[in-house]
C-alpha cells in the first residue's frame, strides 16, 4: 500500500506576506489604544458615580457629578503627561516626592508644637506639605539623569566577586614535584580541580635538571618525570600557566602573588612557603602534613613486628624503622640487630621531625633471623600479648 504526502498550499506572494507582517504591530498598537481609552472612560464613570453617591462638600447631584468629572479629567491629563516621561524621571520624581513629604511631616511636628492659633498652624502645615512635595518632585525628576537604576543591585544584593577560571585550581610548587608523592595522591583521587603549573616552576625544574651536581640533576629530572606522569592521567587536568609576576625573581613570592590573583590553593612541601601563604590567607595543601595524618596510629600496649636495623644511643637499645620512616626505639634489642622481633609499644612521642615510637621486647615472641643482603623488613601489627581481652 503506497502512501502519498498531501499537497501543500501554494505560498502567498512576497508582497502580500510583507503587508501581513507589517499589519501586526499596527493592530497591536490599536488594541492597546482602545484598552487605554476604555480604562479612562471607566475612571470617569467611577468618579462621577462616587461623587454623586457621597455628595462631598454638600454638593448636589449634578454639581457632584461635574466635580467628579473634572477630577477624573485632571487625573487622566496627568497620566497622559507622565506616560511620555522616562522611567528614571518617574522614579526620581517618586523618590523626591517621598523625601519632600517626610520633610514636611517633620516641619508640621514643629509647627503644631508652637502657640500659634489653630488656623495658622493648619495653613503652615498644608503649605509645607505642598511646598516640600513640589520641590521634591521637581528636583527628583530633573536630577534623575544622574541616577542609575543598576546601582540598586549593590543595595538589594551583596557584591559577588567575579569568577576566576582557575579559582578551584591548585598551584604546584617545585618541591612537591621533586618529592613525587603528588602522583600517588592524584591516582588515589585525593585532589580535585585542575592542577596549575606556572612557567617559572617549569623553568626552575629545568635549571635543577641541568645542574652540574649529579644529585640535583637527578632530583630535577625526577620532578619533570612526575609532572609528565600526572599529565598522562585521564582523571586529572594539568594546565601550564604563562603568568609570570615581575615583582620578584623568587619562585615562592611569585607563587604567593599568583595564588592571590587567581584565588587558587598552593600544594607544597616547603615549610616556610606554607607559613608565608597561610599568613596571607591562602589555602595550602602540604603533602607532609597529609602523610603524617594518614600514618597508622599505635597505642601503648599494642604489638608490632619490626626489623632491628642498628643499635640505639642508650645501653641495650635497638632501632628499627617502619615503612613510612617512623623511628622505633626498642629497649633490650641491641643484641638482636639484623633480626625481626615482636615488640609491645610502651609510648609514642611527637617531635618536630616526626613521630617516635618506644617499645620493649615481647617475652612470648620468637626471633627471626634475616637472610644476608636483606636490609629491611616491612613492619606489621601483631596481636597484643599479656593484655587480657575486655569483658565489656
Amino acid at each position: 500500500m503506497s502512501r502519498t504526502l498531501p499537497e501543500l498550499p501554494e505560498s502567498l506572494p512576497t508582497e502580500s506576506r510583507q503587508r501581513n507582517l507589517a499589519s501586526i504591530p499596527k493592530s497591536s498598537a490599536a488594541s492597546q489604544l482602545w484598552n487605554a481609552w476604555l480604562l479612562r472612560i471607566f475612571l470617569i464613570v467611577a468618579f462621577c458615580g462616587i461623587t454623586v453617591s457621597l455628595a462631598p462638600f454638600g454638593l448636589h447631584r449634578w454639581a457632584a457629578a461635574g466635580a467628579g468629572f473634572a477630577f477624573s479629567l485632571a487625573i487622566a491629563a496627568g497620566e497622559y503627561r507622565l506616560r511620555n516621561s522616562s522611567a528614571a524621571a518617574l522614579l526620581g520624581g517618586v523618590m523626591g516626592g517621598l523625601c519632600g513629604a517626610l520633610a514636611a511631616l517633620l516641619v508640621a511636628i514643629l509647627i503644631f508644637g508652637t502657640s500659634a492659633p489653630e488656623p495658622t498652624k493648619s495653613f503652615l502645615a498644608y503649605a509645607a506639605l505642598l511646598a516640600f512635595g513640589y520641590v521634591g518632585i521637581m528636583l527628583g525628576s530633573q536630577k534623575a539623569i544622574f541616577f542609575k537604576p543598576e546601582s540598586l543591585q549593590g543595595i538589594l544584593r551583596p557584591h559577588v566577586a567575579p569568577y576566576s577560571p582557575h579559582e578551584d585550581g591548585k598551584l604546584l610548587d617545585t618541591s612537591v614535584l621533586i618529592d613525587g608523592r603528588i602522583a600517588e595522591i592524584c591516582e588515589a583521587h585525593f585532589l580535585d580541580g585542575p592542577l596549575l603549573v606556572p612557567q617559572f616552576v617549569l623553568h626552575e625544574l629545568q635549571m635543577i635538571a641541568d645542574s652540574a651536581d649529579s644529585m640535583r640533576r637527578q632530583r630535577g629530572r625526577r620532578g619533570l618525570e612526575v609532572l609528565q606522569r600526572i599529565q598522562k592521567m585521564q582523571t586529572i587536568e594539568v594546565r601550564i600557566l604563562d603568568d609570570n609576576p615581575n615583582s620578584s625573581n623568587e619562585v615562592d613570592r611569585k607563587l604567593v602573588e599568583l595564588a592571590l590573583r587567581l584565588r587558587a590553593k598552593i600544594v607544597t612541601n616547603d615549610f616556610n612557603l606554607n607559613k608565608v601563604a597561610s599568613v596571607q590567607g591562602i589555602s595550602v595543601l602540604n603533602v607532609n602534613l597529609l602523610a603524617n595524618a594518614v600514618r597508622p596510629a599505635f597505642l601503648p600496649g599494642e604489638g608490632m613486628r619490626v626489623f632491628i636495623l642498628r643499635e640505639g644511643k642508650e645501653v641495650n637499645q635497638g632501632v628499627a624503622y617502619l615503612e613510612d620512616g617512623t623511628m622505633v626505639v626498642v629497649d633490650g634489642a641491641r643484641r638482636l640487630i639484623n633480626k625481626t622481633v615482636d615488640i609491645l609499644v610502651t609510648s609514642v612521642h611527637q617531635t618536630p621531625a616526626g613521630k617516635m615510637i618506644f617499645g620493649r621486647l615481647d617475652d612470648h615472641s620468637t626471633e627471626t633471623p634475616i637472610p644476608p643482603g636483606k636490609q629491611s623488613s616491612p613492619a606489621g601489627r601483631t596481636s597484643r600479648h599479656n593484655f587480657p581481652e575486655s569483658n565489656e
